[in-house]
């Protein structure tokens, strides 16, 4: 009787101290949504769960068999976020790229299949946003954590506004999307007094004005 109660009481000490410990990591790891968590973060959080169940079902573990991966998988999704942030193309490789499965009311299969989203998805979620004609969409974007923002017409130049520089480089497969090239954003930019695009840390552009944030103009 005594030793079952024993359990019982390392069982929940065990469990306050890793709800403690996980609550702790998860705020050193930042501040996200459940639907932003990106592809790291659900590994890395599905991983420390695990190991916090096995060490809460087995008393006789010892709390730093089960701290120490828990510990280190927090490093190691840091690291990957740092990189992540820094390194645009590991960004996409790990996260992915937003798709856009509707343009000016028309469904674009090729995404749809790329991404392996059927129209039953696709009409699921527009119903949830209270659209039920396609007509009355100018672009619907999957996201990569899986939300579909969608851009009613309507919009002056019915334009999709999509960044043009990330971290000082240029998006070109944006620019295609709006129908501009390299040379109509670097004269647009000297235009507006910012020569060196390579200094830009985001630029936008939508329905005639700039969006642009960090760098200093030209004198």
């Amino acid at each position: 009787m005594n030793e079952l109660l024993d359990i019982y009481l390392v069982t929940g000490f065990r469990t306050l101290v890793l709800y403690g410990i996980i609550l702790l990591i998860f705020r050193l790891m930042g501040k996200r949504e459940v639907g932003e968590l990106s592809l790291l973060d659900l590994i890395v959080f599905m991983m420390i769960a695990e190991v916090a169940v096995f060490a809460i079902e087995d008393p006789y573990m010892k709390m730093f068999d089960a701290i120490y991966p828990m510990m280190l998988l927090m490093g190691v999704q840091v690291f990957l976020s740092f990189i992540s942030l820094k390194y645009k193309p590991f960004r996409d490789l790990v996260d992915g790229t937003p798709s856009v499965l509707i343009r000016h009311g028309e469904i674009i299969k090729k995404e749809m299949k790329r991404n392996r989203y059927n129209i039953d998805d696709l009409m699921q979620q527009l119903r949830e946003k209270n659209i039920f004609d396609l007509q009355e969409i100018d672009f619907a974007i999957l996201e990569p954590s899986g939300i579909l923002t969608v851009l009613k017409k309507g919009r002056r130049e019915g334009e999709l506004s999509l960044p043009l520089i990330m971290d000082g480089e240029i998006q070109y497969d944006h620019l295609a999307r709006i129908q501009k090239d390299e040379p109509w954003l670097r004269k647009e930019l000297l235009n507006q007094g910012y020569p060196n695009p390579e200094k830009l840390f985001f630029c936008s552009f939508e329905d005639g004005k700039w969006y642009i944030s960090g760098s200093t103009k030209s004198s």
